[in-house]
């Protein structure tokens, strides 16, 4: 597996970096995204791939099942969050499910994360989903509606930092829900809200 990593870079700094040089030189001096992505670590998803944005557009957050825990209960994601706002001042926050997301499917049968106690714990955030499984409409997947219900409920969890609360605020966010459909390349929005301007 390892040389397969090497190789992949010999071939990318072989043939991808000579077309792109003038870009990456651009990036040596610094990063300017216009987003940030919080989307599932699920290797299936490649997220400059399935919205077409190139380097230095997302800033990118991966975790299991896009979760967005309250402010001050994870360093790691909330120090990603404030430092995408107050350093590189991005004006998009979108949170991307997907289908088929198996931190989701643990939401939903808990079972499936039996053996994995960490998995069990970081699901923790996504209690507010598991909540609402009992209100499934008929016809729908639980699984479908878990990932849909999952990715609107971070945009509540996003508002509770500070630095999303001021933007929201003065105008200057907007949060967005999207779910991203592995088998068709589709991805929906499933919630917007956009601060207004006092």
């Amino acid at each position: 597996m390892e040389a397969t990593l090497v190789r992949g870079n010999e071939r990318f700094r072989r043939e991808v970096v000579p077309e792109m040089r003038e870009l990456f030189r651009t990036l040596t001096k610094g990063q300017k995204p216009h987003t940030l992505l919080v989307t599932c670590s699920d290797s299936r998803l490649v997220p400059n791939l399935f919205t077409q944005t190139g380097p230095g557009e997302l800033f990118v957050v991966r975790n299991a099942g896009n979760l967005v825990p309250p402010h001050g209960e994870d360093d790691a994601g909330g120090a990603a969050i404030e430092y995408a706002l107050e350093a590189l001042g991005v004006e998009h926050i979108a949170v991307c499910g997907h289908s088929g997301c198996g931190a989701m499917q643990a939401v939903v049968a808990p079972e499936t994360a039996e053996g994995l106690p960490t998995v069990s714990r970081w699901l923790r955030y996504a209690e507010p989903t598991r909540k609402a499984l009992s209100d499934v409409p008929a016809g729908q997947p639980p699984l479908d509606f878990a990932v849909t219900h999952n990715a609107r409920a971070q945009l509540a969890n996003l508002q509770t930092h500070p630095s999303v609360r001021e933007r929201l605020a003065s105008g200057k966010l907007v949060l967005t829900a999207w779910v991203y459909d592995i088998g068709t390349g589709e991805m929906k929005q499933v919630g917007r809200l956009e601060g207004a301007a006092s």
